[in-house]
């Protein structure tokens, strides 16, 4: 069963152009296709990358971090509370108001003091500023390595140049060391942010997250399986040209360099909606779709292909959308609005005006007490010596 659905899957009328079929991709001695057997070796380099990853942040990053004057908040520790904390890990970390009360009667507690426990503890699980720093410094190590090791691999590529070389023999172009390693390096890195998913940063796009890196690396493989690989390379160089000023645009913003966080997002803004709203569609969308219809006639790859990509320029066109709000705010209000998917902390206005209540409270009970002390008779007349004490330590009298 199995193998007769994999000789359905990979018949040569889905994948090749009409007359091509996987004998005319057969390797010689000098020529080399890609293999999609290749693709299995993408899962240790990302192990090797998970290493390199935890040794940068510990040696390099974190180290910086403190150079550069970024400090983690000393946050309020909830107090042990098993019952509680059972409720935290096996139900849900945000009760609800009926839940609330319910807490509160089992651990005889007032239900402010058991909302702020479950503010509390939720802060505790919160990352800190220098993880989300570290964080930063190595996407931002990656992307640029990996923008510019694009560019070397591409720059004496004749497709980089002239996009219908893209389709000059194909598919029968050979991969080139240089090409195969480029593509080695991009999904070796989407694999190693998939492993460490769980130990990093999780921001209110979790699940967007995992879609999105799971659609990358379905994309980055079946181009290699296809052999879409100058198309690919084109995908890839682009992608990451933005990606290269977001990161440090995060570290600007954790080092609370407000001026040079503002200033390089608007040059994230400008190349993002540059290369993905212009240089994109020309280079790749206008390419598959007219360029390759040159070379040969329309087949389910190219429908399949082209579909996926139009799927990603879609993706583009939501997130210009964001980026552009964004941008509109700063304008008007000289101020860069706060990124939505950020996971801020709870307790720092909802302390305070716990705090101020607090503060009321006994300020209206000591008060009371001030009153009741110095016999003030609302009914009756009052001693000629009875002397009222005010606040300020002064006396006044009656």
């Amino acid at each position: 069963m199995a193998r007769s659905l994999y000789e359905w899957l990979w018949q040569h009328e889905f994948w090749l152009p009409p007359g091509i079929t996987w004998e005319d991709m057969q390797e010689s001695e000098d020529t080399h296709y890609p293999q999609p057997r290749d693709l299995l070796l993408s899962i240790p380099f990302a192990l090797i990358l998970v290493v390199i990853r935890c040794a940068f942040e510990r040696a390099i990053a974190l180290p910086l971090s403190t150079k550069l004057g970024v400090r983690d908040k000393q946050r309020p520790k909830a107090q042990p509370n098993p019952v509680l904390e059972t409720f935290y890990s096996t139900c849900r970390k945000n009760p609800e108001e009926g839940e609330l009360l319910s807490l509160a009667k089992q651990c005889d507690l007032p239900v402010r003091k058991v909302e702020k426990w479950f503010r509390r503890r939720r802060n505790m699980d919160r990352p800190s500023l220098s993880k989300k720093f570290s964080e930063a410094c190595w996407r931002f190590t990656f992307y640029i390595i990996s923008f510019f090791t694009g560019l070397a691999v591409l720059y004496d590529k004749p497709w980089l140049w002239d996009h219908r070389e893209c389709w000059t023999g194909y598919p029968q172009q050979p991969l080139q060391p240089s090409l195969f390693w480029y593509y080695m390096l991009e999904l070796s890195f989407y694999w190693s942010l998939v492993f460490t998913l769980p130990f990093d940063v999780k921001r209110k796009d979790f699940k967007e997250q995992i879609v999105h890196h799971a659609a990358t690396i379905f994309l980055i493989s079946f181009s290699y399986c296809a052999n879409y690989i100058r198309i690919g390379t084109l995908v890839m160089v682009i992608h990451d040209a933005s990606d290269c000023f977001l990161e440090p645009t995060k570290i600007f913003n954790y080092m609370k360099w407000k001026k040079t966080c503002d200033s390089l997002f608007m040059i994230f803004s400008a190349v993002f909606l540059i290369s993905r709203l212009v240089i994109y569609p020309y280079t790749v969308l206008y390419n598959t779709y007219y360029y390759s219809m040159e070379i040969f006639q329309p087949f389910f790859g190219y429908y399949f292909v082209n579909v996926l990509l139009i799927i990603l320029q879609l993706l583009h066109v939501f997130w210009s959308c964001l980026i552009i709000h964004m941008v509109y705010k700063f304008i008007l209000q000289g101020t860069m609005e706060k990124d939505m998917r950020s996971d801020t902390e709870e307790s720092d206005k909802d302390e305070e005006r716990d705090k101020i209540r607090e503060k009321e409270k006994n300020g209206i009970t000591y008060f009371s007490n001030v009153t009741s002390n110095g016999y003030i008779q609302r009914s009756g007349s009052e001693p000629l010596n009875n002397r009222a004490h005010l606040a300020n330590g002064h006396a006044k009298e009656r």
